[in-house]
C-alpha cells in the first residue's frame, strides 16, 4: 500500500485550526503505521520540513517538490502525474486538492461557513474557498470532515451521497503549560485579578461576541439587583466578575472593539489579544464558565478545551455545538442577552455538589473525542480506496 499525503497544512510554525488538525493526524498516523512495513507513506511538502514533524523512517518519508508558488495547482498535479505508479491514493487534510489528479484522492472539509457568511471573508479568500472546495469535493473518492453537522452541510450543498463522507472528529492537545511564575505574570500583565467569564478564540463577527458583550452587561445589572436584595436581607453579596475576551483580533472586528469601548462596563471587559498556547489551560481553569455563542461552527474547539479542563461551557444550540457539548454544559436555543445572562447567573451561583455533577459529565463527554481513533478512521478510509 502506497499513500501520498499533502503535509503543507501541518508544516507551519504557529498552528491554528486546520493546521493543528493536520499535525495531530500526521502524528497519529505515524504511530499507527510504525510496524506496517507493507505500507509506504510519502509526505509531500512545498517547503523545508518543520523540525517537530515525525522523523523519517523506512516506511515514512518526506519529499519537497516545487515550485512553491501555486503548488496545489501546478507542482502537485505534475508530481502526481509523473509518479502515478508510485501512489495508490493521495490524501489532503485541507479543503484543496489539485484540479487534475492522476491518483485517486481523499479530501477534507472542516466547515462551510464561507457559504453562509461570505461577507465576513476577504473577497480573494472567498473566491478560492468556493471555487477550489467545490471541485475538490466533487472529484474526491471520499471526504473527511469533523462533525455530523458538517457532513450534513456537505451533503446538502454539494449533493454528495452520505456514504462518501467520513467523520473523523478532532481532539484537543494542550501543549506544554507555562510555569506558575509565567502564568502569574501573564494574569498580572492583563490585569486579570477577579473571577471572570471567558471567551477564547479569534475576534470575528461570526463568533457573536457582540451578543456576548450585551449578555455580560445584562448579567452585571441582574447581579447588582441580586446584591441589592441580599443587602436588604443581610444575605451574601457576590463580587462582580470580569469578562475576559482572549484571542487575536480578526478581520471586521472594528464594530466589536467600538462597542466594548462604549460599554458602560468597559473597565470590566479585558481584551488580552493573541494568547500563546501555554497560557490557555490556566485561562480555562480559572474561569467561572467559557462562552461560545457563535452563529456557525464546523466543530467548536474552544468547547472541547473547556470540557477537558472542567470548566462549564455555555454555548449556542446550533450547528455542531450540541455534538461537542452533549449534556456537559449549557445549550441555549435562543442565545439572546436574557437567556445568556440567566445561564451566567446560574453557573456563578451553582452549588458545589451540582458543579461536581457537571465536571463528571464533562470528563465523560471529552473522552468521546480521540486523535488515535480519528487517525484509524482516516487510515481505514485511505486503504479502502
Amino acid at each position: 500500500m502506497r499513500i501520498a499525503i499533502d503535509g503543507n497544512e501541518a508544516n507551519v510554525k504557529n498552528r491554528v485550526g486546520s493546521n493543528t488538525y493536520a499535525f495531530a493526524i500526521l502524528n497519529e498516523l505515524y504511530k499507527l503505521t510504525a510496524k506496517r512495513q507493507n505500507l509506504q507513506i510519502t509526505i509531500l511538502l512545498s517547503s523545508k520540513k518543520q523540525a517537530d514533524l515525525p522523523k523519517s523512517r523506512a516506511n515514512w518519508r518526506y519529499m519537497v517538490i516545487g515550485p512553491q508558488k501555486l503548488w496545489t495547482q501546478w507542482a502537485l498535479p505534475i508530481h502526481l502525474f509523473l509518479h502515478q505508479r508510485d501512489y495508490q491514493v493521495f490524501f489532503t487534510p485541507s479543503h484543496y486538492a489539485p484540479r487534475i489528479s492522476a491518483v485517486p484522492y481523499v479530501s477534507s472539509v472542516m466547515d462551510l461557513a464561507y457559504l453562509h457568511y461570505g461577507e465576513q471573508f476577504r473577497s480573494s479568500d472567498l473566491f478560492q474557498l468556493k471555487s477550489w472546495t467545490k471541485y475538490s469535493v466533487k472529484k474526491a473518492s471520499k471526504i473527511i470532515t469533523i462533525s455530523k453537522f458538517s457532513k450534513q452541510e456537505i451533503v446538502k450543498n454539494y449533493h454528495l451521497p452520505e456514504k462518501n463522507i467520513v467523520i473523523a472528529y478532532p481532539n484537543v492537545q494542550f501543549g506544554k503549560t507555562a510555569s506558575p511564575q509565567e502564568t502569574k505574570e501573564f494574569f498580572a500583565k492583563n490585569q486579570i485579578k477577579n473571577k471572570y467569564f471567558l471567551y477564547l478564540g479569534t475576534l470575528q463577527p461570526r463568533k457573536n461576541i457582540l451578543g456576548l458583550v450585551e449578555a455580560y452587561e445584562e448579567f452585571l445589572r441582574r447581579l447588582a439587583a441580586h446584591n441589592l436584595k441580599s443587602k436588604k436581607n443581610k444575605g451574601r453579596v457576590l463580587p462582580e466578575p470580569n469578562l475576559v475576551i482572549a484571542g487575536k483580533v480578526g478581520w471586521l472586528a472594528d464594530e466589536l472593539l467600538k462597542r466594548i469601548q462604549n460599554s458602560p462596563f468597559k473597565e470590566k471587559i479585558i481584551l488580552t489579544g493573541f494568547v500563546e498556547d501555554k497560557f490557555k489551560r490556566a485561562l480555562y481553569q480559572n474561569a467561572i464558565a467559557s462562552l461560545l455563542l457563535s452563529f456557525y461552527e464546523g466543530f467548536g474547539i474552544p468547547v472541547l478545551e473547556s470540557l477537558q479542563v472542567g470548566t462549564i461551557p455555555i454555548v449556542a444550540d446550533n450547528s455542531s455545538l450540541p455534538e461537542v457539548v452533549g449534556e456537559a454544559g449549557f445549550l441555549l436555543k435562543n442565545p439572546n442577552s436574557h437567556e445568556v445572562s440567566s445561564a451566567m447567573l446560574k453557573v456563578y451561583q451553582m452549588p458545589h455538589k451540582e458543579l461536581q455533577k457537571y465536571k463528571t459529565a464533562m470528563q465523560r463527554q471529552a473522552k468521546k473525542f480521540d486523535w488515535s481513533r480519528s487517525a484509524k478512521i482516516i487510515l481505514k478510509t485511505l486503504e479502502s480506496i
